[in-house]
């Protein structure tokens, strides 16, 4: 079951050409990148790097939230570092993540019931929960 949208906030528009050894740019111009494929050390980045940055980005959002419902103050310094696998199995292609999240000076327990909490209320967790496996580690 999906959820219908009430209310649209924002909408990313992008235009793509060429796929991995392609180009994207936003409709707004601030985006205007070449894509090579992973491992490739072709210059641009690439679906999985994009990926991992907006997931991440979104996530510390998430976390601000999760974390003001909880009356906890995030440190200054906290940072998540994502990880976007690309892989096969079989002859099919599949994704898999790690959300490395450091959130120094807070105590363990609370530090997981902020990551936790972030994960379900994260739109980029929600789009992975049950599709890829995702992995929420505290660093």
């Amino acid at each position: 079951m999906t959820t219908q949208i009430d209310q649209v906030l924002y909408t990313g528009k992008t235009h793509t050409t060429g796929g991995r050894d392609g180009a994207a740019r936003s409709a707004d111009g601030q985006l205007d990148l070449k894509l090579s494929p992973p491992g490739s050390n072709r210059p641009g980045t690439n679906p999985e790097q994009l990926f991992a940055a907006g997931w991440s980005a979104c996530f510390i959002g998430a976390m601000n939230r999760a974390a003001g419902g909880l009356k906890v103050k995030l440190p200054a310094d906290l940072a998540v570092d994502a990880e976007v696998d690309l892989g096969k199995t079989g002859e099919e292609f599949f994704l898999q993540a790690r959300l490395n999240v450091s959130l120094p000076g807070l105590d363990r327990e609370v530090a997981r019931a902020v990551v936790d909490g972030a994960h379900k209320i994260c739109p980029y967790s929600k789009l992975t929960r049950g599709n890829i496996n995702v992995e929420l580690n505290l660093v």
